[in-house]
């Protein structure tokens, strides 16, 4: 299973995502299982690292924030993050971020 999932019909994008709070800098990290870590500069408390994460994945993407929803998990580590109106651009960077984390566990 990957931890991306993208329906082209719809332009919808679903991201397995391990959250790791209170990082120095908001980046990639790798796979942590069959999800993407993504380190958060921000606590986890008072939905702090959700809004940091969302404001990562909107820079990173170039989406719109109201495009960007935690369908499950918002009180955890994992959670489950839809891109709305993701075209193939998004597409495109999912492949690259992928690609990249196999070249790197090679």
């Amino acid at each position: 299973m990957t931890w991306y999932r993208y329906d082209a019909d719809q332009r919808r994008a679903t991201l397995t995502l391990h959250i790791q709070p209170n990082a120095r800098v908001t980046a990639v990290a790798g796979l942590h299982g069959d999800a993407l870590k993504v380190r958060v500069a921000a606590p986890a408390t008072e939905d702090k690292a959700n809004r940091e994460l969302i404001d990562f994945l909107h820079q990173w993407f170039k989406l719109r924030i109201v495009d960007i929803t935690i369908k499950q998990g918002t009180r955890g580590r994992r959670k489950i993050v839809e891109l709305s109106g993701a075209g193939p651009n998004v597409m495109a960077r999912l492949a690259k971020t992928a690609d990249a984390i196999c070249q790197t566990n090679s």
